[in-house]
């Protein structure tokens, strides 16, 4: 099917053809074929690299023409800014929208496509968005995240509420990875477009020994060393290939990252120019460490890197130079970074409370879809690696011949409902017991047919706790929310951590950093660290001098949950009291990565804790105020004033630095005034 006979505009065609792309790939025209142009929903599941983005492209600018608007979700914000740049070079205005969730982003009614995380929508939703009814079209990308255990049910719910907000407009679900897409097809109330077809051709096969075992027959793989992960991918770079190879976690990602440069030895003007990039930027022992592996044409991607490590990484792949990253499983679905082979070496990960458990299907065909680069490769391969005679076969039959994992609602969840729930009400989407269930009769989990008297107690439990909080009340017939219960809704935090917040907040009399802090990470909204038997003694000598100056009670049997919370308090104050990233993250065996996605976080918990003060705490309001921009900006209570002032604080406090002329060099081997934590000294 030839791109110029589309109902899509020249200009756009134009740019297609520019790029080399004149004619549809087959599951593309099996779309068109399906209505894409026609308003009908689509489900599309097909390999990665089929083009999928394509034809949401497609259908955003023939209903922008149309004068419609698009709404474009995605799981993550590193995906969200991708899509963003993307598509501003396609001629559109296109909006993007991550950030605070009690904000109403009416300016970005005035683009055409508005990208945006599931989360954010659903605060865009809670308080009442106008531009949301506009919307025309709505796009899913990782349609089958609908299924994951932290996130689906928001998923779930934004897509239900969106529809009955719009019922006429049209729905595009895309996916690579799923066991039965003719349920959620069905739920959605849109035609299936399923295909296998790759623009390259993907073997999969499992290495054992000294070569890579395939359906049909068997490519032998010259030992150059006594790893075989190594081996593969020297294999690769010798043939002019590049390789990512996935590892069940950092520590294993970054050791052979540095295995693989030391074989590698590839050493060059353009490495060394992005080793230079890294080393300016590295303000830890791993971002230094990531710096030498590059230089010799390897790397490692974890979400412990900073986010400007991340995209040098990525940038350097991208273009050829680096030749292999080793990366984590949860990086697969947000890394597009296609290479000729994907080595999945571990297919065993730590689990929880369950030990070592095999990856899931679908985690591992995220991960063997990466394996071609359109127009670059002449076939991609995903290779497996067994230790045995035995596991050779296993692999097989566990993930090369077996299908992908159904996704299942994730809205059974008490604790997932209570939220969700809370804001049906406060925004008007339901008002009664009966319009609560009705609205639930709508979603995916109703549609699969669940227990729907198991759905009734389970909602009837989240209301009577909700009316005990004092966040919804009874008047008459009606179901409405508080004042309290609406700014819960708005601040989008889970009612169960605004409950912690109030219940604690109202018996203090005195503020304490630590305190504040402590709380903030006992709640439900707040990763906590996992804790080391290294870091008890930091623990133990911490309670001992300042355990007054918790607010939680420690309770008798204290144990890990409170010590995971302690632990991460303790980083978040010292971030707070502008303690060194190197020093913090050796402290606390963290990377970069996780300490601005932990000081995300409690920022956030920070402000709505300030607005929650506001009703039940007024006396707590001013310090928790101080609070919120010292963890906003990284800085001690003496440079607050600055910030008041108008000062730009940029990359963690850049401008508060240069105001007194700290230097790089001054940050790595800055500590507070203070104390800090003892060290164990032998």
């Amino acid at each position: 099917m030839e791109i110029t006979g589309l109902p899509i505009p020249p200009d756009l065609a134009a740019g297609y053809a520019r790029c080399g792309i004149t004619e549809l790939y087959p599951p593309q025209a099996a779309c068109v074929e399906a209505g894409l142009f026609s308003g009908k929903n689509l489900l599309i599941v097909i390999p990665t690299a089929s083009g999928k983005t394509l034809v949401a492209e497609m259908a955003m600018h023939h209903q922008v023409g149309r004068g419609g608007k698009c709404l474009y979700i995605v799981p993550l914000r590193a995906l969200a800014s991708e899509k963003f740049e993307e598509f501003s070079e396609k001629g559109l205005r296109v909006g993007i929208a991550t950030g605070d969730f009690d904000r109403r982003d009416e300016y970005l009614g005035r683009n055409d496509i508005i990208v945006a995380t599931s989360e954010k929508v659903d605060s865009l939703l809670r308080n009442r968005t106008p531009w949301l009814a506009e919307i025309t079209l709505l796009v899913l990308d990782e349609a089958h995240l609908i299924d994951d255990p932290s996130r689906g049910a928001t998923l779930e719910m934004v897509i239900a509420k969106l529809r009955h907000k719009n019922p006429d407009m049209q729905i595009i679900g895309l996916s690579a990875t799923i066991g039965n897409p003719q349920d959620l097809a069905g739920w959605l109330d849109a035609e299936l477009v399923e295909s296998d077809w790759r623009p390259v051709d993907l073997r999969e096969g499992v290495f054992f020994e000294d070569g890579i075992r395939f359906a049909d027959s068997t490519r032998e793989v010259s030992r150059r060393s006594k790893y075989e992960d190594l081996d593969l991918v020297l294999d690769t770079v010798a043939e002019g290939g590049q390789c990512l190879v996935f590892v069940s976690s950092r520590k294993n990602a970054e050791a052979f990252a540095k295995r693989a440069a030391s074989g590698l030895k590839l050493a060059n003007p353009t490495l060394a120019g992005y080793a230079d990039k890294l080393r300016s930027n590295a303000a830890t022992d791993m971002g230094r460490t990531l710096a030498a592996c590059v230089a010799q044409g390897a790397a490692f991607h974890h979400a412990g890197l900073a986010r400007e490590e991340r995209r040098i990484v990525e940038a350097g792949f991208r273009e050829g130079h680096i030749k292999a990253i080793a990366s984590t499983p949860t990086l697969a679905a947000g890394l597009n970074l296609p290479a000729r082979r994907v080595i999945v070496r571990d297919y065993l990960r730590f689990n929880a409370g369950e030990g070592m458990v095999p990856i899931p299907v679908r985690e591992y065909r995220q991960m063997a879809g990466r394996a071609g680069r359109p127009h670059l490769d002449p076939y991609g391969e995903a290779v497996l690696i067994a230790k045995s005679e035995e596991m050779v076969e296993e692999l097989f039959d566990c993930y090369i011949g077996a299908p992908a994992e159904d996704v299942r609602s994730r809205c059974a969840n008490e604790a997932v409902l209570c939220t969700h729930i809370l804001s049906l009400i406060a925004t008007g989407f339901a008002r009664e017991t009966g319009e609560v269930l009705g609205f639930m009769d709508k979603t995916f989990y109703a549609h699969q047919g669940e227990s729907p008297l198991a759905l009734s107690r389970a909602v009837n439990r989240v209301l009577e706790f909700l009316e005990e909080a004092e966040m919804i009340t009874e008047v008459g017939e009606w179901l409405e929310a508080t004042e309290y219960g609406s700014l819960v809704s708005r601040l989008y935090i889970d009612p169960r951590s605004a409950e912690t917040i109030v219940t604690t907040m109202a018996r203090q009399k005195e503020y304490t950093d630590i305190g504040l802090l402590h709380l903030l990470c006992s709640t439900p909204d707040m990763m906590t660290l996992f804790v080391r038997r290294d870091d008890m003694y930091l623990l133990d000598r911490f309670l001992a001098d300042h355990r007054d100056d918790l607010w939680m009670e420690i309770p008798w049997d204290a144990g890990e949950g409170f010590d995971r919370s302690l632990k991460t308090a303790l980083l978040l104050a010292d971030w707070a009291d502008e303690v060194g990233e190197d020093v913090i993250c050796e402290r606390y065996n963290v990377g970069p990565g996780d300490v601005y996605g932990m000081v995300e976080s409690v920022a956030w918990l920070v402000h709505a804790t300030r607005q929650l003060a506001g009703l039940f705490a007024p006396h707590l309001a001013g310090p928790i105020e101080e609070m919120e921009l010292r963890t906003k900006h990284g800085i001690k209570k003496e440079l607050l004033p600055l910030i008041r002032l108008g000062s730009r604080a940029g990359d963690r406090r850049s401008d508060l630095r240069a105001a007194r002329g700290e230097t790089r060099r001054d940050r790595r081997g800055h500590r507070r005034a203070v104390d800090p934590l003892p060290v164990r000294v032998n």
